[in-house]
Formats: C-alpha cells, sequence, structure tokens
C-alpha cells in the first residue's frame, strides 16, 4: 500500500496560471488512499520497538503508573504512552519506533530523566501519512512565507 502512495504521490504537479497562482493538482484516488491508510491503521499493528520506563506490581501500582505517565507527557510531548496490565505488573512503555535506532536516539534523552529505562520489542502503531489538500498559494503568499514554501 506504501508503494502505491509513494507512486501516486509523485504525480501530484503544480501550475502556475496567469493570475500567478500556483495550483496544486492531486489524482483523486489520493484521497482514497489516505481514507484506506487511516481505517488500516486502526486495526492494524506492525512490530516495532518502544521503551519501557516503568514496571512495578502492586496495590498503589496503577495510581504510581498514571503519576508516572503524566509527568511523561510533560516532559516529552510528543512521545505517546501505553499503559497495560500483564499480571501482577503494571507496565508503562513509550513511543511507536519502526526500527530500533530510532529508538535508540530516544532512549538518549529519556534515560536523563528515566534511568531504568530500556528498548523492548513490541506492537506499534504505524505511522501516521502526511496529508496535502488541494490547494492555491497567490504570489503573495509566496513572498510573505520567510521559508518559501
Amino acid at each position: 500500500m506504501l508503494i502505491v502512495c509513494s507512486m501516486l504521490v509523485t504525480t501530484l504537479w503544480a501550475q502556475q496560471n496567469e493570475e500567478k497562482n500556483l495550483i496544486i493538482h492531486k489524482p483523486f484516488l489520493m484521497d482514497s488512499l489516505l481514507i484506506q491508510d487511516s481505517i488500516f491503521r486502526v486495526s492494524h499493528k506492525q512490530e516495532g520497538f518502544r521503551i519501557q520506563i516503568f514496571m512495578e506490581s502492586g496495590n498503589e501500582a496503577v495510581n504510581r503508573a498514571n503519576e508516572v505517565i503524566d509527568q511523561f507527557k510533560e516532559d516529552f510531548p510528543d512521545i505517546p504512552t501505553y499503559l497495560s496490565f500483564g499480571q501482577p505488573y503494571y507496565r508503562i512503555r513509550v513511543g511507536d519506533f519502526r526500527n530500533r535506532i530510532e529508538a535508540e536516539r530516544s532512549l538518549r534523552m529519556i534515560n536523563k530523566q528515566y534511568s531504568q529505562a530500556f528498548i523492548t520489542k513490541d506492537m506499534i502503531e504505524p505511522p501516521v501519512l502526511p496529508f496535502f489538500p488541494e490547494t492555491t498559494k497567490t504570489q503573495h503568499d509566496e513572498q510573505s512565507n520567510p521559508f518559501g514554501d
């Protein structure tokens, strides 16, 4: 499916008309594929890596786990957290890393505050594909954008 999406992305094209408007065209099927991808992501996970930052059992484990999750989200708001229970332990794993190199990079930052953290194989959420709505950009918009995008 990713191969089909990448082929369709390469068919995006732009043209500039007489009024100095930039019009971006994309195939109609691209929206359909992106919708199918979002449905696929809900029902399918893939092998990857996560970082485990917490594992504890006992009567107060779930309360402590929720405290750790709140603190982690404050420290690392862009990294998703996952709480799981496997008798008798509550575990917190973070991230959705497709390969060990991505996980190692994040582990270096996380280990500064969670010294017992380690990488573990897990089923992860597939990455989100970007959505590019069809837009029209005027010459004025191009001049006001400092990045020239």
